[in-house]
């Protein structure tokens, strides 16, 4: 199985849909050769702006382009893209409403030796907090293409998480993305994992070591965090009667509180979150790092066995 990380794929989307689409501009802050936003700016350099070590006056630029009608793409580090420029983001992005779209690389404890400076374990909490924002996770390569096409169609900020990881490519040409709707990659009766980014792959690969143990597991991928498949989710609970969550983010305020938060309210059952436990990582390589945390596929199967156990 080959392995692309999704910000390797997200410059090359974007350099294809630059060719096709001249009101795509992007802006980077000193970082294109990590974001590969350089890919776009080789292609059409008159439509790519670098706006040096300076985040906020990014976001504040990306804001004006698209009050002119323009289709700006804003990338750097997650941690500085949803932390440094916040005010900028709240402010001049989500509160009017603009037409901007935040594409923030090497997010989650995966970015390894970086350390925990580097290491964004609390941006989807930050961005679907605010009014407006849509939240996407790609799961691999070709979601990501989808995404970031889906994204310069629709109208309204989007913030989409990338990472810097070469991840497995789990769909092909034939997948079906669409923002607010999941996809479900595993059918099964007794537990639903509902997961996003990199941790997608390992819970297809944990329900399928489950199966052996005749542990049916269903297996949704929920790229949009906000707004979420409300349906998909009720559903599952409705089936399954236990959710797990996995996700490379913080359990306080990702997707594990998001999903929480339709279940309370529509059909409470049991829950249980794999993700970061209230802690900031630290520096190491990337595999080392999310088994220490909890992140492996092992980690979700022992969730499940721990949420079907308190059925």
């Amino acid at each position: 199985m080959s392995k692309i990380a999704t910000r390797e794929a997200y410059g090359k989307a974007l350099a294809k849909l630059g060719a096709e689409n001249r009101d795509i501009v992007v802006l980077d802050a000193d970082l294109s050769k990590s974001t590969k936003t350089s890919d776009f700016a080789k292609e059409f350099p008159d439509r790519f702006f670098d706006m040096g070590v300076a985040e906020q006056n990014m976001l504040g630029t990306a804001a004006g382009l698209a009050a002119a009608g323009k289709i700006p793409f804003a990338s750097s580090f997650a941690i500085f893209a949803t932390g440094r420029a916040f005010e900028q983001i709240r402010n001049s992005i989500a509160y009017p409403g603009l037409n901007v779209k935040i594409a923030a690389s090497h997010a989650g404890i995966s970015v390894g030796e970086d350390g925990a400076s580097h290491q964004s374990v609390e941006d989807i909490a930050i961005m679907r907090a605010l009014p407006n924002m849509t939240v996407i996770v790609p799961a691999d390569a070709t979601e990501t293409e989808f995404a970031i096409r889906a994204a310069v169609n629709f109208k309204g900020p989007v913030y989409i998480r990338l990472g810097r990881l070469s991840l497995p490519v789990l769909f092909d040409e034939t997948y079906h993305f669409e923002i607010g709707k999941s996809a479900t990659v595993r059918d099964g009766s007794d537990v639903t994992v509902i997961a996003c980014g990199l941790m997608v792959g390992p819970a297809i690969e944990a329900a399928d070591e489950l199966a052996a143990e005749n542990i049916r597991v269903r297996v949704i991928n929920m790229p949009t965090i906000k707004p979420i498949d409300r349906d998909a989710i009720i559903k599952a609970a409705r089936d399954t009667k236990a959710i797990v969550t996995a996700e490379e983010h913080s359990i306080i305020g990702g997707l594990g509180s998001a999903v929480a938060e339709v279940l309370v309210q529509n059909v409470p059952v049991i829950q249980e979150m794999v993700g970061i436990k209230d802690t900031f990582g630290e520096s190491g390589p990337p595999a080392e790092l999310l088994k220490k945390y909890g992140l492996t596929k092992e980690d979700i199967a022992a969730a499940v066995k721990k949420a079907i156990g308190r059925k």
